[in-house]
């Protein structure tokens, strides 16, 4: 296992700038993942640590190796591309073991780590089929299957479930999870979905315009975000996010109606700040303050999406038990030890 380190990692296209600055440090046997919507830099930053693009400045890591400016075959690193990239006319096996035979290792070799990760990923019985003849996912596995034979210091995924269905993601996330638990190695994973993310790793990098937000485990981000950005990206249903402002005792925030929610603020707070309230924080009771838009009924849980007095838009997660009907009117209860505050120019999260 090999760590990977990043320091003052810089991409620029001509004179357009696309990472600015990256230090990065994973741990050897890590699961990281580098999350954020599109356009924010994640796959360019993993295509840099393979080698698949250039490194304008800085200096990338592997294994205590300087690997800047090594050719992607010299890295220690396998690569599973959201596109599967399979040969269509060779045989599972012969997809497998292509690498290694295009590097002259052994039949025998090629063999045996082929079954090796075969077993690895459930795939024994499909080894003699072709990809035409193999699910999106048996695909997908197969793929990282070409990955393990390589025996890496590092794997690269960028974004690998995105052309599976709902059910299929589920089942290769459990498939992913379950790989690394068995073989152990540092893993590197670039996806736009926030749910993959916090139910892979084990630290979760989060990017905005080419900049790392914030770095952390999963449940760290979502209890102690630093900013607006990571409040509202990280977590699902997303945080609701509302203008709000000092009074004595706490803050007041319109969309809640007039009552003063009691919480602590620093002294240079700025009288206007941004309320964060996930939707487990907020409660139903009897009232006319709010009007229902539409109940999500799933079964085990209701996503209740109300018209505050404002009109702001407002979302409740209740038990599954809970539907009202559009346009009823309702109120709605905060419990002030779960309210994240921000300062409204900034984004800064505001610590008390």
């Amino acid at each position: 296992m090999s760590g990977v380190n990043l320091q003052n990692v810089i991409k620029k296209y001509g004179e357009t700038q696309v990472i600015h600055g990256v230090d990065l440090g994973i741990e050897p046997g890590e699961f990281c993942v580098f999350v954020g919507p599109s356009g924010c830099g994640k796959s360019t930053l993993l295509r840099m640590i393979a080698g698949l693009e250039e490194t304008t400045g800085g200096q990338i890591n592997i294994g205590g190796r300087d690997v800047t400016r090594l050719d992607p075959a010299q890295r220690g690193v396998a690569m599973v591309f959201q596109t599967y990239a399979l040969y269509p006319h060779m045989t599972v096996a012969e997809n497998m073991g292509f690498g290694l035979k295009m590097n002259g290792h052994p039949k025998a070799e090629i063999r045996d780590k082929v079954a090796r990760a075969a077993e690895i990923l459930r795939l024994q019985e499909y080894l003699s089929r072709r990809p035409k003849a193999l699910s999106g996912g048996q695909r997908q596995r197969v793929a990282i299957g070409r990955a393990i034979v390589r025996g890496p210091e590092v794997f690269l995924f960028d974004e690998p479930l995105s052309n599976l269905d709902a059910e299929l993601r589920v089942e290769m996330r459990v498939e992913i999870a379950r790989l690394h638990r068995e073989i152990g190695a540092t893993m590197i994973y670039v996806t736009h979905d926030q749910v993959e993310a916090m139910t892979l790793a084990d630290k979760i990098v989060v990017l905005r315009g080419g900049r790392v937000e914030q770095v952390g485990a999963p449940l760290d981000l979502y209890r102690d975000p630093d900013n607006i950005f990571v409040a509202g990206f990280i977590g699902s249903p997303a945080m609701n996010l509302l203008p709000a402002e000092q009074v004595d005792g706490g803050i007041r925030v319109a969309a809640l109606g007039k009552a003063t929610i009691s919480v602590k603020l620093p002294a240079a707070a700025p009288r206007s700040v941004v309320a964060g309230i996930r939707p487990q924080a907020l409660r139903i009771v009897a009232g006319d303050s709010h009007t229902v838009e539409m109940t999500e009924a799933l079964g085990g849980v209701s996503f209740i999406h109300l018209s505050g007095p404002g009109g702001e838009r407002i979302l409740v997660e209740a038990d599954g038990e809970t539907t009202l009907p559009a346009e009823a009117s309702c109120a709605i209860k905060v419990a002030p030890d779960r309210v994240f505050l921000f300062d409204a120019s900034t984004g800064q999260r505001l610590r008390a």
